[in-house]
């Protein structure tokens, strides 16, 4: 999972159905206590990661390419084999001469450029960087999903919990408008309205007691199943966010970033190719040693075999190991062009969202809360009607989750930033 595709799927979780929020933010976002889940063990978010990371099946895997790519070297440093003859058979003279039994044996031994040799060993050296930058590339984005998705989690607590403490709020407010329309101090339609807007938060809360069952499914699926029945996670989406510096994230992203450790051990390895390409016009010396007796005599040869490179001077394997080159730094000046600017986004994204934050934190959440209050006792009063408690309500529900949003976008926006700049990418 690339940065790109980590913005779009955090993207795709903010534009999914918001549930109607209608309690305070700042309360711990653990999920309701009952006697099953008390036992059940509580993760913090590093205890989580780690969880998902030894059981993970598409960290599995890249740590199996890496070892396909360690016994790469192996193959690529081993010596070629001896080659041994043997032949035997008889001899008879047509026009005299000794008869009797002709044997031969022979032995032969490839001594490899030295060149080439290095040439493939330095290339298959590289593979198994670009295998590991790989591994590394994995291992960031399964702990940026994790922690997506357990923040993601989190909200959908929030969210839930707003939704069951909006519904009692409602369901009092409804039977006040009752007694005052048994009363006769008000009319029918208004208790008409607050049955109306108690339904629907009732479904809200059902939706958004699903949601976090969802989320929960979600985060297990990365651990494989792995994890218990009743697990909680003890994490807050105003968790504290690390300082920033720009220049010192680019110098980190460049440094450490996973893909571009691949892709620069990419283009070694292709520069290692040309070279190899270069070196196999001469494959080396193919020296021999052949002994033969016959009745008559006994014949010890010693010889040596080279190929020489009349007509075909490996010109192509060179021009498709120079492009291929070409194209290895043409992708990685490229990316690193990329990820600079997504890194900008990243790092103005949670600026934003710090700006949020602190707005709706302190101005609009105690604008809408004091706006409330006001609705709720001009309605006591008879000086305003039930529309207006439930539109004040609702402006508040809507303050409130656009505060939980602003910190769950701050939150995703730092995991953005340290899988860019490559975090999480080595293995502690």
């Amino acid at each position: 999972m690339k940065s790109t595709t980590l913005r779009l799927w955090v993207g795709g979780l903010l534009l999914g159905p918001l549930t109607s929020l209608m309690a305070q933010t700042a309360a711990p976002s653990t999920p309701p206590a009952s006697a099953a889940a008390a036992s059940a063990p509580a993760y913090g978010l590093g205890e989580l990661v780690n969880i998902v990371l030894a059981h993970n099946p598409t960290l599995q895997m890249a740590r199996r390419s890496r070892e396909q790519a360690e016994a790469g070297i192996r193959t690529a440093g081993a010596l070629p084999n001896p080659r041994l003859e043997f032949s035997d058979g008889r001899q008879r003279p047509a026009n005299g001469g000794s008869s009797g039994t002709v044997s031969a044996w022979g032995v032969s031994q490839m001594i490899e450029n030295p060149w080439l040799r290095n040439a493939r060993v330095d290339a298959a050296e590289q593979g198994l960087r670009s295998s590991e930058a790989q591994v590394g590339m994995t291992r960031s984005e399964v702990v940026a999903q994790v922690r997506v998705r357990a923040y993601e989690l989190l909200l959908r607590i929030e969210e839930a919990r707003a939704a069951a403490d909006e519904l009692t709020l409602l369901e009092q407010t409804r039977e006040r408008v009752r007694v005052r329309v048994d009363s006769g101090e008000a009319a029918r339609y208004e208790i008409i309205k607050a049955e109306a807007e108690f339904i629907s938060a009732r479904q809200r809360q059902q939706t958004a007691q699903l949601a976090v069952e969802q989320a929960r499914i979600r985060l297990n699926q990365l651990a494989a199943g792995q994890l218990p029945a009743g697990w909680s996670l003890n994490a807050d989406l105003g968790d504290t966010l690390p300082p920033l510096n720009p220049s010192l994230l680019r110098e980190l992203m460049l440094a450490h970033n996973p893909e571009l450790q691949a892709l620069r051990a990419e283009q070694e390895r292709q520069q290692a190719r040309v070279r190899e390409a270069g070196a196999s016009r001469w494959p080396g010396v193919e020296l021999r040693y052949t002994d033969t007796r016959e009745p008559d005599n006994r014949q010890n040869i010693v010889g040596a075999s080279i190929q020489v490179p009349l007509f075909d001077q490996k010109r192509g394997p060179r021009d498709e190991a120079q492009a291929e080159q070409l194209r290895a730094r043409t992708r990685l000046e490229g990316r690193e062009v990329e990820l600079q600017l997504q890194l900008d986004a990243a790092v103005m994204a949670l600026e934003m969202a710090r700006l949020r934050v602190e707005a709706l934190g302190t101005g609009a959440i105690r604008d809408a809360e004091a706006a409330l209050r006001v609705a709720q006792a001009a309605y006591r009063f008879g000086e305003r009607g039930i529309l207006d408690v439930l539109d004040a309500q609702r402006v508040l529900r809507v303050v409130r989750a656009d505060l939980l949003q602003a910190r769950f976008q701050q939150q995703a926006a730092v995991i953005e930033i340290d899988l860019l700049t490559g975090r999480d990418a080595a293995q502690p």
